[in-house]
C-alpha cells in the first residue's frame, strides 16, 4: 500500500478503534497494512517490530478435508483440463471469487494437501490456516481447535459433524462452510440458537450428483457390477450375468425430491423410455411436468408402490431423516430397486439390509452412508446386490474447482463484511434464510455421529 493508505490506517486505529467505530474486516485490513511497513515516522511508534495483529482481527480457519491418495499427492492426472461451465442450469452463475486462485482447475483439491487452494488467500488477509483429517473422538485435531475457531469448513464426503456439543465448546464460530451442497452435519437448531451463519456452495456438484444417481441406476438394473466381476475373475459366465440383468426402457421411475438435483436426474432419464414420476413438498411449475411427461404425487407413500425404481434426491432434515424405513420400503414394488446419493441416514440402515436378504429390493446403491466413514462392519458394505461406493458422486475433480471457488467466495464476502449471496445462506441470524429456508426443517440430524469415530480402527482390522 502506499503511504496515503498508510497513513489513513494509522488515523483509522488511533482515532477509531478505542471508540468502536470501525468495523470488524476494516480493522484488519488497518492492521495488516501497518504491519507490512518496514517502519513509520523515522521508526518511531507504530514501528513494525511492535505491531502485533491481535487475536480479535486475526481469525481462525479450520478446515477438514478427506486423506490425501495412497499413492502419494499430487496424484496422475488423466486428462489435462476440464470443461469449461459458466453458468448452472437456471442460469444462476458460478462461483466468482474476486481474488486469483493459483490452482488449475481439474486438481485435486478436497483433500489435505489441496487444501481446497486456500492457504495462500486465508494467510496472506492475516487470518491462520488449519488443515487436517482428524475430526473424530475427543482426541482429535478437529476438537483441539475448535474452541479458538471463528471459521469452520467440511466438506459432505468427510464431514465435521458439528453436534450441539461441538457448537456448544466453540465460542468464537461465527461461520460454518459447506465446501460442497447439503450442510445437514450441522446442528441447524443449535446454530440458530448460537447465531452461527451457514453457508453452502448451492449447486456447486448437483451435475455431478445427478449423473452419478443415472449410473448407479443403470448398473443396478443390467447387473453391471456383478458382471464385471466376473471378468475380474477370470470368468465368462454369461448365465450367471443375465439372469439379473433388465431392461429399463417401460420402468418407472420415481424420484424423492425434485430440486436442483432430482430435476437433473428425471432430465437424463427420460431418454430412456421410462415413465417419470415425483414427490416433492414444492410442486414443480405444469409446463416442466408436461416437458417431461412427469406424474406428481403428494406423498412419497403414493408414489412408491407403482416405480420399478426409486431415486432419492432430498435434502437430509428431520422431516425426511429415516424415510425409508421398513414399513415404507415393503410398501415398495417387490424387486424395485432403491438408489440413495442424497444421504444415508434417509434410509434406515437395517431396514434396507434386510430388504436386500428377502429380496423385497432387487438392489440398492448410492455412496451415501451415515455417519461418515461408516464403521468396517456396516451392513451396507457386503449385503448382495449392492453398488455402494464412498461418497464420491459430488466430488469429481470439476465439482471440487467449483466448490473451493465457491468457498473462497464466501470467505471473501465474510472477510470484507460483504453479504453472502443469498442462494449461498443455510442459516443467517437466528433462522434459517435462503436457500435453507426452502429447502430444510430446523433440527438437529446428527445424532449418533460420534460412531465415525470408529472407521480408523475398522480400517487396520479390516483391510
Amino acid at each position: 500500500s502506499g503511504s496515503a493508505c498508510r497513513c489513513s490506517c494509522i488515523a483509522l486505529l488511533v482515532e477509531l478503534v478505542g471508540r468502536a467505530r470501525v468495523g470488524r474486516a476494516m480493522l484488519r485490513r488497518c492492521a495488516r497494512c501497518i504491519q507490512r511497513m518496514p517502519y513509520w515516522a523515522n521508526g518511531g511508534l507504530f514501528n513494525s517490530r511492535h505491531l502485533h495483529v491481535s487475536a480479535a482481527l486475526r481469525a481462525k480457519v479450520v478446515c477438514v478435508l478427506f486423506d490425501d491418495p495412497v499413492m502419494g499427492f499430487p496424484p496422475q492426472y488423466l486428462r489435462e483440463s476440464i470443461p469449461v461451465v459458466s453458468r448452472y442450469a437456471d442460469g444462476q452463475p458460478i462461483p466468482k471469487p474476486r481474488s486469483s486462485t493459483e490452482h488449475k482447475p481439474g486438481t485435486l483439491l478436497g483433500c489435505v494437501s489441496g487444501e481446497l487452494g486456500l492457504r495462500s488467500f486465508v494467510e496472506g488477509r492475516g487470518h491462520e490456516f488449519i488443515v487436517t483429517s482428524s475430526k473424530d473422538g475427543p482426541d482429535s485435531s478437529f476438537d483441539r481447535h475448535l474452541p479458538d475457531a471463528e471459521v469452520v469448513i467440511s466438506q459432505p464426503f468427510w464431514p465435521a459433524y458439528m453436534t450441539f456439543e461441538r457448537i456448544a465448546r466453540a465460542p468464537k464460530l461465527k461461520l460454518c462452510v459447506t465446501a460442497g451442497v447439503g450442510s445437514d452435519h450441522i446442528d441447524l437448531a443449535a446454530a440458530c440458537a448460537h447465531n452461527i451463519t451457514v453457508a453452502e456452495v448451492t449447486q456447486s456438484n448437483s451435475i455431478s450428483v445427478a449423473e452419478h444417481a443415472v449410473m448407479m441406476t443403470l448398473a443396478l438394473v443390467r447387473n453391471y457390477l456383478p458382471s464385471c466381476g466376473w471378468v475380474v475373475r477370470g470368468g465368462w459366465n454369461i448365465a450367471d450375468c443375465t439372469s439379473h440383468a433388465y431392461d429399463i426402457e417401460g420402468m418407472h421411475v420415481g424420484s424423492v425430491g425434485a430440486g436442483r438435483i432430482g430435476l437433473a436426474v428425471l432430465k437424463r432419464m427420460k431418454p430412456f423410455d421410462v415413465h417419470l414420476h415425483y414427490t416433492d413438498r414444492h410442486r414443480l411449475p405444469e409446463e416442466t411436468e408436461q416437458e417431461l411427461g412427469l406424474t406428481y404425487h403428494a406423498t412419497v407413500e403414493s408414489m412408491v408402490p407403482v416405480c420399478d425404481v426409486v431415486t432419492i434426491n432430498c435434502p437430509l432434515h428431520v422431516g425426511t431423516e429415516l424415510m425409508f424405513n421398513e414399513e415404507l420400503i415393503y410398501k415398495m414394488k417387490r424387486g424395485a430397486y432403491l438408489v440413495n446419493t442424497a444421504r444415508g441416514k434417509i434410509c434406515e440402515r437395517d431396514a434396507v439390509a434386510k430388504a436386500i436378504e428377502e429380496c423385497q429390493l432387487a438392489g440398492y446403491a448410492g455412496d451415501v452412508w451415515f455417519p461418515e466413514p461408516p464403521s468396517w462392519d456396516h451392513p451396507w458394505r457386503c449385503m448382495p446386490r449392492h453398488g455402494m461406493t464412498p461418497h464420491v458422486a459430488g466430488a469429481t475433480l470439476a465439482a471440487q474447482h467449483r466448490y473451493a471457488q465457491g468457498v473462497r467466495e464466501i470467505l471473501e464476502r465474510y472477510f470484507d463484511d460483504r453479504p453472502i449471496r443469498p442462494e449461498y445462506i443455510v442459516v443467517e441470524d437466528g433462522k434459517l434464510s435462503g436457500v435453507g429456508a426452502h429447502s430444510y426443517d430446523l433440527g438437529d440430524t446428527t445424532e449418533g455421529s460420534a460412531t465415525a469415530g470408529q472407521f480408523d480402527a475398522g480400517t487396520s482390522r479390516g483391510m
